[in-house]
Order: structure tokens, then sequence, then C-alpha cells
């Protein structure tokens, strides 16, 4: 479990697709990480496989993951969000995030916003179903508010969050061009919530 709060900028070292999986080594910048250990890679909950030197490690991305994220269009020198799991005793500053990305929204624009910046993108409506203007949203692993959401009569819907200078200096959303991939993850409670209002189906 994550808070999306972003501890480090990892830089790719490397990265090769092998048999419907990508492997890649990050410089990670933690120094005591240890195998086995969850680590949230742009949003994505990865494991730890292997360590090496200087706090690099090395990561299994499956097939299932590279279709439902924007890992698989990683490049090597790319920078990528990274979180630590949550303790029970630290502070929840963000909101519960679990590192499964439901899928992918498209970065449209760029407005500045006094000492902030506004970022546009844009939603499948699949997704839109479980946002709600003020609500909780991961994008990239950030834990980030929704200011705006206007759902269009066809098409993607149209979404926007305000971005503080601290959290555009320390993620990589100051890195985005428009058209590029976001991974998103909605709020869990949300999809709880349609599951639970479903009709029983009696066998």
């Amino acid at each position: 479990m994550f808070s999306g709060i972003i501890e480090k900028l990892g830089r790719v070292s490397s990265a090769k697709h092998q048999q419907n999986q990508l492997v890649c080594t990050l410089a990670t910048g933690f120094v005591d990480l240890e195998l086995g250990e969850s680590v949230a890679v742009n949003g994505v909950c990865l494991t730890v496989a292997e360590l090496h030197e200087g706090g690099a490690a090395t990561f299994f991305v499956s097939n299932e993951t590279l279709d439902k994220t924007n890992l698989g269009k990683i490049a090597v020198g790319q920078a990528l969000n990274l979180e630590r799991s949550v303790r029970l005793e630290t502070r929840l500053s963000g909101h519960l995030v679990q590192g499964h990305v439901d899928g992918k929204a498209k970065f449209v624009r760029l407005s500045q916003d006094g000492d902030s910046r506004k970022l546009d993108f844009e939603l499948p409506p699949a997704l839109a179903r479980y946002c709600v203007g003020k609500g909780s949203i991961a994008i990239n692993g950030i834990s980030l508010t929704i200011n705006e959401l206007e759902d269009a009569k066809s098409g993607p819907t149209h979404l926007s969050v305000t971005i503080i200078p601290h959290t555009w200096e320390h993620t990589n959303l100051h890195e985005l061009k428009p058209g590029d991939e976001i991974n998103v993850e909605v709020d869990v409670i949300a999809k709880y919530v349609e599951r639970l209002c479903q009709p029983l189906i009696k066998q």
C-alpha cells in the first residue's frame, strides 16, 4: 500500500524487452532497499528482483502491466516517480494508493496558475465514472486532487489538476509533453461502492 507521496525520481539505466516482459534497472537513490520489497514505479507496484551498488534495483514488468501502464514506453535516462510502501506508523499525507494502475490517460496541455501549474488530461469514460470533483486520483503514482471534471457527450472526459511548485520540481510531471500517456489509479473506495451496489446474481 502507498500514499501517493513521491520520495525519489529514479532514472532508467537499462530497459530490455524479453519474452513479453520488461526487465528494467533504475538508479533509485534508496540505499537500504531489500530484495522482495514493493516499490511504486510511476504508480505501479513492482517488486525489487535484484539489487546493485549505489541503490540501483532491477524490476520485472509483466505483459499485463505493460498493456495497462506507460512502463512499456520507458527509455534509458527517463525519470520515473518512486515511492516505497507505507508503514502503519507513518502519516498518510496523500490517500490510499494500491499501486494497481487502472489505465492510462493522455496529457493535453500545461498552463501557468500563479506560482502553480494547471495540467489538463483526457481520461477514458471507463475511468472517469469513478472520479468526482475535489476527489483523489493517482497520476503516475502522485496523489492529486481533481480540480475540474467535465464529461463529454462522446469521447474522453476532461480532467485537470493543479500542481504546486514542490510537486512540479520533485516529480516527473515537469517532463510531460502533450500526447504523453500517464498512469491512472482511481480511488479504490469508488470501485468498492460500485461493486457493492450491483445486484446479486443468484446461481
